[in-house]
């Protein structure tokens, strides 16, 4: 069990290379995923190379599994991949033209690009509803404020990612559209009540869920009538009640970076994984601080071995990652390099972004 941990584990890289000890970690620990940031994205035949780098080492993990390795690729200002990968507008952008057509295109070539160097998991499509408009957070990343809008267009893109063989991920349950405080930076409170979150937040999610979305991320938000105590992410009644008994979920939960203020300024750094994966998340993200996935490990396998996490919801979540890499990552390796050139800023996906940019639609683009 010790081992297998690992996982429910992603960790960012610190570099655009695979270090020797980084690599000793991912092996030694049987690590579930990697996330990329800019530090780790520099021309696409780099990239290319370290995600093969990392796949490369199944052989010496005790699982064999494929990596899960993630993005965050929304689009507008949450867009990590840099020219000659295609640049892609927001979703603000994208649900003026209120073609379900477009975002479906939009998605699939973006999963396209991705896939092809090695990416097989967008943290996209950010399916938060905009309620409230001083939350700049979220503002342009949100498809608007009316749920139905933003149910239509999320359930689109969740589509394209299944077309192109990445797996997408709807982020921030239950919701980030009505906070105005920044999660990085500060714990947010929420005063709606289940009925209001129910008709507005919950919309998007039922609908992605529909989609066959395979993963959701957790919000770092306390929704007070809902659980006064705890955060989403380490609230057994948001994800335990609501979303795995309510909604009937099956998928995989992440939860959102545990090394953000929102939980480290409340919950000691041992804690705050153990007290996730008791809530019910699957996967635990560590995005920055390098030092934490070691503490979180140890501090999981600990808990595990006082009795403190049971043993069965940690083979549940296993078997959830297990299943996943089965069915989406099945033999799972990038692409030769000889074909990501010619998918890296292929000029329809040109051509596609920039209609979507100019907020217009090219008779041949309608409804294909």
């Amino acid at each position: 069990m010790s081992t297998s941990v690992g996982q429910l584990f992603f960790v960012g890289l610190q570099g655009p290379a695979l270090s020797a000890s980084e690599a000793d970690f991912l092996v030694k620990n049987d690590i579930g995923g990697v996330v990329l940031f800019a530090r780790n994205l520099t021309t696409p035949q780099e990239l290319h190379k370290l995600c093969t780098d990392i796949q490369n080492l199944r052989p010496k993990t005790a699982s064999k599994a494929p990596f899960f390795i993630a993005i965050d690729m929304e689009g507008g200002r949450v867009h990590r991949l840099k020219p000659p990968f295609t640049q892609w507008p927001s979703a603000g952008k994208l649900s003026k033209l209120n073609s379900t057509s477009m975002a479906f295109k939009f998605a699939n070539m973006m999963g396209e690009e991705m896939r092809s160097v090695g990416i097989n998991i967008d943290f996209a499509p950010c399916v938060d509803v905009l309620t409230n408009p001083d939350n700049t957070l979220i503002g342009d990343r949100s498809f608007g404020s009316d749920p139905e809008q933003v149910a239509k267009m999320a359930s689109a893109l969740v589509r394209g990612y299944i077309k192109a063989g990445v797996i997408a991920c709807a982020k921030h349950f239950p919701g980030h559209g009505n906070t105005i405080v920044d999660s990085h930076e500060e714990l947010p409170i929420e005063t709606v009540d289940f009925s209001t979150l129910e008709s507005r937040e919950l919309v998007p999610f039922k609908k992605a869920f529909r989609a066959r979305m395979d993963m959701v991320m957790t919000a770092h938000i306390k929704y007070e009538k809902i659980d006064a105590h705890h955060p989403a992410t380490l609230s057994t009644e948001i994800i335990q009640k609501l979303l795995r008994n309510q909604l009937r979920y099956r998928g995989l939960i992440i939860s959102d970076d545990l090394d953000m203020k929102a939980l480290a300024k409340y919950y000691p750094r041992e804690q705050i994984p153990v007290l996730a994966l008791k809530a019910g998340c699957d996967l635990l993200l560590y995005c920055n601080d390098f030092t934490s996935p070691p503490v979180g490990l140890e501090a999981v396998k600990k808990a595990i071995q006082d009795g403190h996490i049971p043993v069965a919801s940690i083979q549940e979540s296993l078997k959830r990652v297990t299943d996943l890499k089965s069915e989406a990552l099945k033999d799972y390796m990038p692409r030769p390099f000889s074909d990501v050139s010619k998918i890296v800023g292929h000029p329809e996906h040109l051509r596609v972004a920039k209609a979507i940019n100019d907020g217009f639609i090219p008779e041949d683009l309608r409804n294909t």
